[in-house]
């Protein structure tokens, strides 16, 4: 345990941060690629067409990931946005921030495929229904906190008015989750559960969970990215920065 929190603490400091990244993201970058292939696959190709929907159900496994993602991201920019408030920890600043883009792409990505998939099965590209309505709620907050954060000179100081407003802007997130269960809505009900039966056949469940993973693992290598980069511009006077700026002209 005692390691566990050196390691932690360290992972604060943001030269390590850089160079652990740094690392790390060859590795999420094949995971994401061999986890994508899996569940593309095994959703596109090997999957049967649904009973009811044919083939046109086959969007779920990029829409279904995606939505999950969007309030994944918020979620972890909540944590990252009240550890920034409370203890004024740069890096958390850093992750809420740049998390902001990945979640907006993720709930755009969201929409557009539950647009075309509302098509064929509602007849209609959208309607106000609560779980729809909720999601565009979720994508407008995400656009919001990004203006936010620009709006300020000082990155500091607009990180931190952009963490009240992802604070505030948790409500929404249930509103999202149990939107088909409050309200009498179009959009179908959780066919997928983490911790009980899934209403869903295994030949359909596996591709989406290969793809809920491969969705996670680019969402670390894409944050990763950013981060690192985040870090070399507020870092830009220090002499470790400067190291690392002179060894890539070496190089090049």
């Amino acid at each position: 345990m005692n390691a566990f929190k050196t390691w932690f603490h360290k992972l604060g400091s943001p030269p390590f941060f850089y160079e652990f990244a740094g690392y790390l993201r060859p590795w999420l970058w094949v995971g994401t690629v061999v986890f994508a292939i899996a569940g593309l696959i095994g959703g596109l190709l090997l999957a049967p067409p649904d009973y009811q929907q044919g083939d046109a159900y086959r969007i779920i496994f990029i829409h279904v990931p995606s939505a999950w993602m969007s309030l994944f991201i918020y979620g972890v920019m909540a944590i990252s946005g009240l550890v920034a408030l409370v203890w004024r920890i740069k890096l958390a600043e850093i992750i809420a921030m740049e998390s902001a883009p990945i979640g907006a792409a993720f709930t755009f990505i969201t929409l557009v495929t539950g647009s075309l998939w509302g098509k064929p099965m509602w007849g209609t590209y959208w309607t106000w229904d609560a779980r729809l309505t909720s999601e565009l709620v979720l994508l407008f907050i995400y656009l919001g906190i990004i203006g936010l954060y620009h709006a300020f000179e000082n990155e500091r100081q607009g990180a931190r008015a952009a963490a009240f407003l992802i604070i505030v802007g948790v409500v929404n997130l249930p509103i999202v989750h149990y939107s088909v269960v409050w309200w009498n809505t179009l959009h179908q009900g959780t066919t997928v559960r983490i911790f009980a039966p899934s209403s869903i056949s295994l030949s359909m469940l596996w591709p989406i969970l290969a793809m809920m993973i491969a969705t996670k693992l680019y969402y670390g290598v894409s944050l990763l990215g950013r981060a690192r980069i985040a870090v070399l511009e507020r870092e830009r006077g220090k002499d470790w920065v400067r190291q690392i700026v002179t060894e890539g002209t070496k190089n090049a």
